[in-house]
């Protein structure tokens, strides 16, 4: 049996869509709106201090952006539910939230009813994501990257060495290395010219 009200918090880098989300649901008796947050380390340090089911939270976000989020909850006991709200179109972001443990996907550009209804679905236990073929995410070399590795590999096709890559991005050649190791395992290549082939080719 569900509780009679699903305790959020909610995170987004937009003033005005949290100031949005906070009055829609909390104008609705299904849900409690325990905290909000404006960038990913907040979020994290109301995970850290709050008891709540679900979090819905943005995917660009300034200090931890999602994908960041959803790896630290990775180790974390008893976390709560997340659903990543976003207006990215990329087509990657449903599944990456999904590889990275998140329990559910919804646009901004949706009606504010589904989001309500993802909300009450995870609560319950379920996931919710728009039709991902699974088939096709397997056989995708890409699919498992991280914004820093998709950064890493752009750099990588323009040519760029590691010392600037890192000047660029702002962290230590050390840094490069190692994202770049977990870069050609991913993709099952031997060498940055490796790694650029198949980068062009897909």
């Amino acid at each position: 049996m569900r509780k009679q009200t699903i305790d959020l918090v909610i995170a987004d880098k937009s003033p005005l869509v949290l100031a949005g989300l906070k009055q829609m649901f909390g104008d609705d008796g299904r849900f409690n709106v325990m905290a909000t947050a404006a960038d990913g380390e907040l979020f994290m340090e109301a995970v850290g201090r709050l008891t709540f089911d679900v979090g819905v939270i943005g995917w660009v976000m300034p200090y931890m952006n999602g994908d960041e989020v959803l790896d630290a909850l990775s180790e974390a006991e008893d976390a709560p539910r997340i659903i990543v709200y976003t207006g990215d179109p990329g087509h990657a972001v449903p599944r990456r939230v999904m590889m990275k443990g998140g329990a559910g996907f919804c646009s901004k550009r949706e009606r504010p009813d589904i989001l309500f209804d993802a909300v009450i679905a995870v609560a319950e236990g379920r996931m919710v994501f728009p039709f991902i073929n699974m088939r096709k995410l397997q056989a995708d070399p890409f699919g498992t990257l991280t914004d820093r590795e998709m950064e890493l590999l752009g750099a990588l096709s323009d040519g760029k060495p590691n010392a600037e890559i890192a000047g660029d991005l702002g962290i230590s050649v050390n840094t490069v290395k190692f994202h770049l190791k977990n870069l050609y395992d991913k993709l099952d290549v031997r060498s940055r010219s490796q790694a650029v082939a198949l980068f062009l080719k897909g």
